[in-house]
């Protein structure tokens, strides 16, 4: 019984080192372009039933520190 656990730690441990990852890919996040106020002239949208503010082709979402463009 002892040899089996033994056996089977040991296999256990040995696909525990094999990984199907092969390469890992670390990007830079795009920059963030925050505006704190939005002409007058913007409308107010919505897509998938969530609020934007859009403006000059460009939609934006409202955070705590201003306006954040986002993709649609």
């Amino acid at each position: 019984m002892m040899r089996f656990l033994v056996y089977t730690l040991f296999f256990v441990f040995t696909l525990s080192l094999s990984s199907c990852a092969r390469r890992v890919v670390v990007t830079q996040p795009a920059s963030i372009t925050i505006v704190k106020k939005l002409p007058k002239q913007y409308k107010v949208v919505r897509v998938k039933g969530k609020r934007y503010y859009f403006f000059n082709g460009k939609h934006y979402r409202k955070t705590r520190n201003g306006y954040v463009v986002v993709k649609v």
